[in-house]
């Protein structure tokens, strides 16, 4: 199995930076594709950034220019670089991991248990 944990979460103002990071821990050979979602409170969870194993990064658009997605391939970590933070970023931030090549055989999609961010006016 592989569990994923976040953190750097926290209060900030807004304008304000937060580096968020994601351990992915277990019997890890590879992680195609990670990533981070968000779920505001009431709201649907929505896609913020992925990357591949490759360096290949994705971003949604409302935070293109302002936030950074970059990964550790050695460590299974993979970070969110948040600059210029507005009141609508306040959510979870969930890290995902998805087409894992584990020594059990392929895994598809696992969750962390999410961390806060809130930005004040």
């Amino acid at each position: 199995q592989v569990q994923l944990v976040e953190s750097g979460g926290g209060l900030v103002q807004a304008g304000g930076s937060l580096r968020l990071s994601c351990v992915a821990s277990g019997s890890i050979l590879r992680i195609n594709v990670m990533g981070w979602y968000r779920q505001a409170t009431g709201k649907q969870r929505e896609f913020i950034a992925a990357i591949t194993m490759g360096g290949n990064t994705n971003y949604a658009d409302s935070v293109k220019g302002r936030f950074t997605i970059s990964r550790d391939n050695a460590k299974n970590t993979v970070y969110l670089q948040m600059y210029s933070l507005k009141p609508d970023d306040t959510a979870v931030y969930y890290c995902n991991a998805d087409r894992i090549v584990s020594t059990g055989g392929l895994l598809n999609d696992y969750w962390g248990q999410g961390t806060q961010v809130t930005v004040s006016p």
